[in-house]
This record gives structure tokens, C-alpha cells and sequence, in this order.
């Protein structure tokens, strides 16, 4: 009581007192575990046109940056340089249509098949071998999603029989055939993908009809591999989808319903969110889709509370945010968007356990000239989470100036989470200012601890209408300053439309 009584009294003193904007941290009141698996990738293999976002980009054995399973090195490095978690494969949409058997065996005899989902044609030249290549590359955990569309339950269980199993039955026996005797031990499955989504998903379902299957092929594919991590398929289909407007409170209705029936089966909710709000007005669109995001996070958190509450004897269930981006933007707007994502994700770490952005290539810049990939300010904004966020989110306490969307009000300029690693001896605030016009000066201090006498400082900051080009992409890389600690408190400008984020050892 004593220290909440403190508490209050210092951030009372903060918000009433001060000028400037200011941060309080408390090492002592910690939200949640970062699981290193919020830092995962999405793949599938897209093909529009003349193009596919897997095969060329990745995976093209005639490249001279192939390795031997014929993935570009280059690729593969800097994925290794944003220490990928893991990937979910193979989709996305595509799986609905995909029969993970057509991918196995001698390339050249391969089925080559027609992709519904996105049209185009596939050569099945990547299947679950070489997806566990790629993942073993990386050093990323394999998320591969079953085909909940147009396939069976046995063909969910033979899958995992063919990968996890020892040798010794009729599929395991097949994959050492196809050169693995030694099992893949692919602990993650999804268990169908968007199958909500009647507008666009070839095999949509209706939610009782999804449990029902969910649930079976849960049971089934456990009394294969006891191990397995089973996520069941949140909703996908919101009010304001562009391609058809489903019933209102569709999104709820349906994460209830999955949550409550495999509650205690499946150990993880997938939510798909993108920014799909359109606006005009940058701060319309900075406040509305942003607190979409930490709406759908929140809401889905409540009713897994109320299971949770009813069965706390049953396996625990968290959420995987396995699809996402603010990919109806572009340039370093887009940024600062999926920067904030981030500190959604570390800000809810108690229930979001899990997450895949989408797609993988997407965080890396294409060169036009010459189709190759480079380091742009997403990329290196990834890295200042991926690289340096680990350890337990810590309550902050945020005053500043607010903006409003056209849904949201009163939004806060300084988009702020705490990072608290006790072995390490360090916080680390990661701050997007997402005032397009102002630096903000702003008072950091912490109710618990003490701080060293410099922090270190790491800033990206773009011009919201900069080209993004090859040969600027050595000043992406975030510029370093150190910042000195006076009287137990720091003080720092963040600059307009930036991402910061600061390391001060703590004692």
C-alpha cells in the first residue's frame, strides 16, 4: 500500500508540475515475460502477375548467392541479423488448397499444380523439406499451418507423423526415404488459417463447423506428438474489410466461440490485424489504426480471461498476433506504424506470446535497379526490438500531448514501452514520437533503482515523404548518442515522427 501511495504521489507531482512530457518506470511491477517468439516471420508463396514473393526472391537454386538447398545467402543473413524467431509456412491463403504431400520426394517429380489463392502456377519445388532448411538457416523455429480449407484430418496427422515421428511407421519411414532419418520435431501447428474469412478463403467455414474439425484434429495430432503447440484460428474477417462487410460482432462472436470450445486444447488464439482503417489525415490514421490494434489484443485478452477464470486446471491459452503489418502504407510512415505494433506487443507481453509479421520480404527493401534486397529504417527499426528487447515488460506511466482519429481521441503523442532485463542490469524505453511537427522534451525517471550516469541512445528518423532509396541505406542505421544522468533523472528530446530507443543500466 505504501508504495502505490508513492506511486500515485510521484506521477500526481509529474503530471501537474512539469512542463515537459514525461516517463516514470517502475522496475518492480512487471506486466510479463517477452517471448522471443513475438519476434517471428510469415511466409507464403504470392504470385501476381510475373512475380512471386517466394520463389525468385528466396528460394532461386540458379542464383549465385544460393546456398546447397538453393536459398539466397544474402536472405538468409539478414534474417539471421534480425535473430528471427520463427517462421510460419506454408500460408496464408494458399494452405487452404495446399497438400503438404505434393511437396516431398525428388523435386522433379513433383506435382505441379495451379494456386487458387493467388493464381499462378506451383511447382511444389519447396515443401516441408526445405521450409525446415530455410528455418535451420535462419535458426528459426518452425510455424507450419495446416490446410483446414480442402484437406482432412488424416492428412493432419499423417503430416506430423511424417515430421515428428522416429522411424518405425509407414510416413516417418518416408521422410528418411526422402533423405531425414532424423525426425524435424515441428513443435508449432496452426490449426487452419483465416477460416472465417468467407469473402476471400477457398473452404470457409462456419464457426461451429471450424470448432468441431479444430478440435478433432487437436486430439488426433496429440496422440501422434504429445508435444506439439497447437494455435487455433482467431477471426480475421472485421468490420471494415474492403472485399465485404461481415455481420456486426462477427469477430467477437467467433474468437468466443473458438476460445471457449478448445480452451484447454489449443495453446494459442491466432489474431490477424492489419492497418485497414483508410485515412487521409495522418493523424487519422496513426490514432485509428493503432488503437484498432491494441483493441483487438485487449478484447480478445477478455475472453480468454473469462475461460481462464471458468478452467483454471486447463492448459493456458495466449495469443498469436500470426499476421501483421501496416501494409496499406508506405515509405517511412509505414515505419513508424509497425514500430508502434512493437510496443504493442511488448506492452501486452502477458498475453501476446507469439508473433508473425507478414511477409518476411517485406522488412527488407528491393532495389529496383538491380532486384536486390537492402538494409531499410523498417529493417533496422526491427532490430532495435528484435535485438535488444528481452526480459519483462515494466509498467510505465506516459504524460504528454494527445491527437485524435476520427474513432480514437485523445491518443498520445509518445507511444512508450518499458523493457526491464535483471540479468542484464537495464531498461530499455522504446519511444515512437508520432508528432509529425515537434520534438518532445521529456522528464525519464524511475520509481525503483537508480540509474548509471549515461544512457546510450538509438534514433531513426526519416522524412515522412523521403524516398526510401539504395545508396541512403547507411544513414538508416540508427544514430548513436549518449545522454548523461542528473539527480536520478534524464532528460531527452525525442525528435518528430522518430523511433528512440534508450538502454540505461539500472542498479
Amino acid at each position: 500500500m505504501k508504495k502505490l501511495f508513492t506511486l500515485t504521489a510521484l506521477l500526481l507531482s509529474l503530471a501537474s508540475g512539469a512542463q515537459n512530457a514525461s516517463i516514470c518506470f517502475d522496475i518492480n511491477r512487471k506486466v510479463g515475460d517477452i517471448d522471443k517468439n513475438i519476434y517471428g516471420m510469415f511466409m507464403e508463396p504470392i504470385a501476381r502477375a510475373r512475380s512471386n514473393s517466394l520463389y525468385g526472391p528466396v528460394y532461386d537454386p540458379s542464383s549465385p548467392l544460393a546456398n546447397a538447398d538453393g536459398f539466397k545467402t544474402d536472405v538468409i543473413d539478414m534474417f539471421r541479423e534480425l535473430k528471427a524467431s520463427n517462421m510460419r509456412w506454408p500460408g496464408g491463403n494458399y494452405t487452404s488448397n495446399y497438400h503438404w504431400t505434393d511437396g516431398i520426394g525428388p523435386k522433379e517429380q513433383r506435382p505441379v499444380r495451379i494456386d487458387p489463392a493467388w493464381g499462378g502456377i506451383d511447382s511444389n519445388h519447396v515443401g516441408t523439406h526445405e521450409w525446415v532448411a530455410l528455418n535451420e538457416a535462419i535458426g528459426s523455429a518452425n510455424v507450419a499451418c495446416f490446410n483446414f480449407g480442402f484437406g482432412t484430418i488424416d492428412e493432419a496427422k499423417y503430416w506430423v507423423e511424417y515430421c515428428n515421428r522416429p522411424v518405425g511407421t509407414y510416413y516417418s519411414d518416408l521422410r528418411a526415404a526422402n533423405g531425414h532419418p532424423e525426425p524435424f520435431n515441428i513443435q508449432y501447428w496452426c490449426l487452419g488459417n483465416e477460416v472465417d474469412g468467407k469473402p476471400w478463403i477457398h473452404g470457409y467455414k462456419e464457426v461451429d463447423e471450424y470448432v468441431t474439425m479444430a478440435y478433432l484434429v487437436a486430439k488426433i495430432v496429440r496422440s501422434v506428438d504429445r508435444n506439439v503447440k497447437l494455435v487455433a484460428c482467431g477471426a480475421s474477417w472485421y468490420d471494415n474489410c474492403p472485399i465485404g462487410t461481415p455481420p456486426h460482432g462477427h469477430w467477437i462472436d467467433w474468437n468466443r466461440t473458438v476460445i471457449q470450445e478448445l480452451y484447454g486444447m489449443a495453446d494459442y488464439l491466432s489474431v490477424h490485424r492489419y492497418w485497414e482503417y483508410s485515412r487521409d489525415d495522418y493523424y487519422e490514421l496513426m490514432a485509428d489504426n493503432s488503437q484498432d490494434v491494441e483493441d483487438k489484443i485487449v478484447t480478445t485478452q477478455h475472453l480468454i480471461d473469462v475461460e481462464r477464470t471458468n478452467y483454471p486446471q486447463k492448459r493456458r491459452m495466449y495469443i498469436s498476433m500470426d499476421e501483421w503489418n501496416a501494409n496499406n502504407i508506405s515509405g517511412y510512415t509505414q515505419v513508424l506504424a509497425n514500430a508502434m505494433y512493437l510496443n504493442s506487443f511488448i506492452r501486452h507481453s502477458d498475453i501476446v506470446k507469439m508473433a508473425n509479421f507478414a511477409l518476411m520480404t517485406s522488412l527488407l527493401q528491393t532495389d529496383p535497379d538491380t532486384g536486390s534486397f537492402y538494409r531499410g529504417p523498417l529493417f533496422q527499426a526491427y532490430k532495435l526490438f528484435s535485438n535488444n528487447c528481452y526480459g519483462s515488460t515494466i509498467d510505465s506511466y506516459v504524460t504528454c500531448g494527445t491527437y485524435d482519429g476520427q474513432v480514437y481521441k485523445n491518443v498520445p503523442y509518445l507511444d512508450v514501452t518499458c523493457v526491464y532485463s535483471e540479468d542484464e542490469g537495464r531498461v530499455v524505453i522504446n519511444v515512437v514520437n508520432v508528432n509529425k511537427d515537434q520534438a518532445i522534451k521529456t522528464d525519464i525517471s524511475a520509481l525503483t533503482g537508480s540509474f548509471s550516469n549515461k544512457a546510450t541512445v538509438s534514433t531513426i528518423c526519416c522524412e515522412l515523404d523521403e524516398e526510401i532509396t539504395k545508396a541512403k541505406e547507411s544513414s538508416y542505421v540508427p544514430k548513436q548518442t549518449t545522454v548523461n544522468v542528473k539527480d536520478g533523472k534524464l532528460t531527452y528530446s525525442f525528435p518528430a515522427h522518430s523511433i528512440t530507443q534508450i538502454s540505461i543500466p539500472v542498479k
